[in-house]
């Protein structure tokens, strides 16, 4: 992959100021063979093949020899002592485009061994025009980042000539993002000349290093999308589709169809960065997990398009997100947004649409979260609601005096971005979709940028941002080739470098690039919970990023 489709400079990495572990060491050597070679560890080299002992030996930002390699002569040796040595794990659904800005030393991605972030999705980081910049402008100032590009092209300029960061990005064109570009965020069909427009700046987000199209359906604005922009989209894109189901409590099976057509065009591919929609946290799964059964027919169909199609369901059954409301009083914008929840009977009207549970045109995570105990304020900008932060609804409404649904409304109005976790129970973001035929593991949350250069160490930030790839360490226990892992490997590493067509990463042999996780698998450990987030997982002895570290 050429260097403008992934981001790969990066800095020294400091060592972060909440709770970062500082496994492992390594020894510099005076006589340089390799720049760095690493021994004694059970190498997983990302084919399915076995784990073998042995060595490797690393010059530059490429791998240049495995095998026993002990007596030659390195600048700098990182003994493995046994533990496993595996290609860097690949997020694919990471969002951290905006905290590397702010902290580019991304350093609860890096202590779960991940070296390759894929974002954009539905709405990328660019293109932005003044209006959106506009509207994004409270958050960089919040930071204080400078918001000084428009393009995809501008931003990876950006990263790689000052933000460094210590990890690789990638990121899709998103769809919603271009339709919000073009026509804002009504609930409208785009005109020929508005289709033209968006299919015009997926073209230059592309030619400026783009992976694909991306979309996330049950979002404003990307749900009011037809399918057949999405897939005019993608067809301009022409390389791959990354698509959440659009979902509603009515409709689940057909959100997927529609997510997966774009795949019948040509050259794409459809990800399904998401699965599951939400629910009460004491409703029964028993019926959705009948689906992914082996014997499902909708099993038997993803095995059968798995070259095409793939799911990467996120670990947890939190969601994270905005505060939620109905859909009519999303349309149009923040000052559109605003004006309907202040209108008058507006609140009478958002009340009542939060208890429906069988909305028809909306995914409501309100009800599906079990209401006001279920939704916690996880972030605001405005240093007068600081003190709501990892609060649920239910404990703010009580020190306010009001109803919660009144409190959800109080809190939009004062603070437009405010954002929560909410509780769901979908077997498809957890247990359930980690058998299909076509997993890949994502996190679906932010690197947090914790320290003194923003001083927020004390947000509740989603759990899935600190430990999602050392949740579960069965996940990471090296496995023999499958059908059903078209050639083995974990789901961490060759397939999904493949699926966005990264072919010089994912595997451990000579000549791919150095991205390198060394691992104990007994003392992989998540810390992170729901009421205390921010701590950084444990048992990631090093990782190299394009040869640089060991961090």
């Amino acid at each position: 992959m050429s260097r403008s489709r992934l981001i790969v400079l990066l800095p020294v990495l400091v060592a972060a100021s909440c709770t970062a572990s500082q496994p492992g060491t390594s020894t510099p050597s005076a006589d340089a063979g390799f720049d760095v070679l690493i021994t004694g560890g059970r190498i997983v080299d990302g084919t399915g093949a076995p784990w073998f002992e042995g060595d490797i030996g690393i010059v530059g930002d490429r791998i240049t020899a495995l095998g026993h390699l002990d007596g030659q002569p390195a600048a700098m040796r990182i003994d493995a002592d046994g533990a496993y040595v595996a290609p860097g794990f690949i997020d694919m659904l990471g969002q951290s485009e905006f905290n590397v800005l702010v902290d580019g030393r991304a350093a609860s991605k890096i202590t779960q061994g991940v070296t390759t972030e894929i974002t954009g999705e539905g709405s990328s980081i660019a293109p932005l025009d003044d209006r959106l910049a506009a509207e994004a402008k409270a958050q960089f100032d919040a930071f204080k980042v400078s918001l000084d590009f428009r393009t995809l092209g501008e931003y990876f300029a950006r990263l790689a000539d000052r933000s460094h960061p210590a990890i690789n990005i990638g990121t899709f064109v998103g769809a919603g993002g271009v339709r919000g570009y073009v026509i804002g965020d009504s609930q409208r069909e785009a005109t020929p000349d508005e289709l033209e427009r968006m299919k015009t700046l997926v073209r230059q987000a592309m030619e400026q290093g783009a992976l694909g199209l991306s979309t996330s359906l049950q979002y404003v604005p990307d749900r009011f999308a037809s399918t057949d922009e999405i897939v005019a989209l993608a067809q301009v894109a022409a390389n791959a589709t990354a698509s959440t189901s659009r979902t509603s409590a009515r409709s689940r099976t057909a959100s997927s169809s529609r997510s997966t057509r774009p795949s019948a065009s040509p050259n794409a591919r459809t990800s399904r960065p998401r699965s599951g929609t939400s629910r009460p946290p004491t409703a029964p799964t028993g019926a959705a997990c009948r689906r992914c059964s082996p014997t499902s027919p909708r099993r038997a169909r993803a095995r059968a398009r798995r070259d095409r199609e793939h799911v990467s369901p996120r670990p947890g059954v939190e969601q994270a997100g905005r505060l939620p409301l109905p859909l009519w009083v999303r349309e149009g914008g923040t000052d559109a947004m605003l004006e309907a929840a202040e209108g008058p009977g507006a609140a009478r009207r958002i009340k009542r649409d939060m208890e429906d549970p069988n909305p028809a045109d909306w995914e409501n995570q309100w009800y599906g979260s079990g209401g006001a105990g279920g939704v916690l304020l996880s972030s605001v900008l405005d240093p007068a609601l600081r003190k709501w932060e990892g609060k649920t609804l239910e404990e703010i409404r009580r020190e306010m005096g009001v109803d919660p649904r009144d409190a959800v409304m109080d809190l939009v109005v004062a603070d437009h971005t405010a954002s929560r976790r909410s509780s769901s129970r979908s077997c498809g973001k957890t247990t359930c979709g980690r058998r299909w035929p076509a997993t890949r593991w994502s996190r679906s949350a932010p690197t947090p940028a914790p320290g003194p250069r923003t001083g927020r160490c004390r947000v509740k930030s989603h759990p899935r941002a600190w430990g999602s790839f050392t949740k579960d360490p069965r996940h990471l226990r090296p496995r023999r080739a499958s059908p059903s892992t078209r050639g083995g490997g974990a789901p961490l590493h060759v397939a999904p470098a493949a699926r966005v067509g990264i072919d010089d990463r994912g595997l451990l042999r000579p000549g791919f690039k150095t991205d390198i996780t060394i691992f104990d698998l007994a003392a992989v450990r998540d810390r992170s919970t729901y009421t205390d987030p921010n701590h950084y997982s444990e048992g990631i002895r090093h990782v190299l990023v394009n040869g640089r570290g060991p961090w």
